[in-house]
């Protein structure tokens, strides 16, 4: 008992001095460790914000299947039918003798955006069709008629006869959209129907050519955008549509990260001019001018670095009758910043001849605003053949009286040294392959339909009223 005892007491002395060790070499030590201020804390990644009252939509909780829903049964695929004219071998090519007619195939996407069956698509996806097949998403199909072409906007407007009413995609405001806002690109790339891809919105007022005759404001997106994609819609998280897609720019043909839209606002004004005046009808503010650089700062002694800087104003127009002069610096349109000249083209394109626009302009370091009515863009050039002409829409209904016409456009200049020989000035082409043009525009729809090798025939009016065709390839 007594020996019992005694190892008792060892065992509770011995698990009494380990504890102690434990408390002074371990925990004390551990308390005494300082934290290294440089340390990275890692913390989770996760889609949730931390500030509740942030304005941004946390990425997570962004809904595209709405938007997808919304828009899908409203884009088609647009198929186009043409015709090519090859020789059927080497000795008919060398003879210049007898042809094969050959069907080509074309395809891309349009948007319907009325009920009643109106398409827009782009100009490039159905230009030297002889036929169009439009294809919804539940497989039905229709022919589709071309109502209106605006190449210079790369825009066409398509209509089909639908026995039901159709799915469309209201129009938002391109203008209020803004860059880094979540956008859904809905087409049919490569032959892959009612595809859906998302992106946002990279930049606005994108001009990829300033040497190119083409009208170009596009918006740029990185939503994935591939051959097929185009003419299809570019929508908002609501289902808006706030684009027509049109380009990439890419090395390979395929998808990089860049593709550009039209914006809607434009597409929306070039839609409702074709349907009630048969053309688009294009104002202008009537000056020429440039983005501000380096250069033009420091030759013009100009303190401001973004803008468009007046370099001239033309008589008559609605700048200078508004007061515009050279030298000016334009910072906004409407409230709407302009900071390139692709801001101010992009927007004075979605306005119409006799728009009264507010122009802030900067001037000897003050700000003033003018009130413009835009003017009508009526000067066409053309260049058929190193035949090069300008025209211009008549002045007046007397003047086509002196010709004994109520129609046609004035030739305004020969720009060709092959044409500069006649005494072309104030003469009227009345018609054009038979048809006859009443405005600029008519004469460029009809011109820019034809193929390269088709020939055009045109009808010029004398001074005594005598009428001579002439034929050009």
């Amino acid at each position: 008992m007594k020996r019992f005892l005694n190892l008792l007491v060892v065992a509770i002395i011995a698990g009494a001095f380990t504890l102690g060790a434990y408390k002074m070499f371990f925990e004390s030590k551990t308390i005494a460790v300082n934290e290294d201020e440089n340390k990275t804390n890692l913390i989770p990644t996760n889609y949730t914000l931390t500030n509740t009252n942030a304005i941004s939509t946390p990425i997570a909780s962004t809904d595209f299947s709405l938007a997808a829903e919304k828009t899908v049964n409203a884009v088609v695929h647009v198929k186009q039918y043409g015709i090519s004219r090859t020789p059927r071998n080497l000795m008919e090519f060398f003879r210049n003798g007898g042809t094969q007619e050959r069907r080509i195939k074309g395809a891309g996407s349009g948007v319907i955006i009325t009920k009643d069956g109106y398409i827009v698509t782009n100009n490039h996806v159905i230009d030297g069709a002889t036929d169009l097949e439009i294809t919804l998403n539940n497989n039905k199909s229709y022919k589709a008629e071309i109502v209106g072409t605006a190449p210079e906007s790369d825009i066409a407007l398509l209509k089909i006869d639908a026995e039901e009413e159709l799915s469309y995609i209201p129009f938002g405001d391109s203008n209020t959209a803004k860059i880094g806002e979540w956008v859904l690109a809905v087409g049919n790339p490569f032959n892959l129907t009612s595809t859906v891809t998302a992106g946002i919105i990279s930049a606005k007022s994108r001009d990829l050519n300033e040497s190119d005759d083409t009208i170009q404001s596009f918006i740029q997106t990185d939503a994935a955008i591939n051959p097929g994609n185009s003419g299809g819609a570019l929508v908002n998280t609501r289902g808006e549509l706030i684009g027509i897609n049109t380009a990439i720019t890419s090395q390979t043909g395929s998808y990089v990260g860049y593709a550009f839209a039209v914006p809607s606002n434009n597409v929306k004004k070039i839609m409702e001019d074709i349907i009630e005046f048969g053309g688009v009808q294009r104002g202008i503010l009537g000056i020429t001018g440039g983005t501000i650089n380096e250069t033009v700062m420091e030759k013009y002694d100009i303190s401001v670095s973004q803008g468009v800087f007046v370099q001239s104003v033309a008589d008559d127009s609605g700048a200078k009758k508004a007061g515009l002069s050279e030298g000016d610096v334009i910072k906004e349109i409407d409230g709407l910043p302009i900071k390139k000249f692709s801001d101010l083209t992009g927007y004075v394109n979605s306005k119409r001849p006799k728009d009264v626009i507010n122009v802030k302009v900067l001037r000897k370091n003050k700000e003033v605003t003018l009130p413009v009515t835009l003017s009508k863009y009526e000067i066409q050039k053309y260049n058929i053949n190193d035949v090069g002409v300008e025209v211009r829409n008549p002045p007046s209904e007397d003047y086509l009286k002196k010709f004994n016409l109520d129609h046609g456009v004035i030739i305004s200049k020969a720009l060709s040294p092959r044409m500069k020989r006649y005494n072309l000035e104030g003469l009227v082409i009345s018609e054009i392959d038979g048809k006859k043009v009443k405005n600029v525009l008519q004469v460029k729809e009809i011109i820019e339909s034809k193929y390269k090798d088709e020939d055009i025939t045109i009808s010029l009016v004398g001074r005594n009223g005598q009428k001579r065709e002439f034929v050009f390839q």
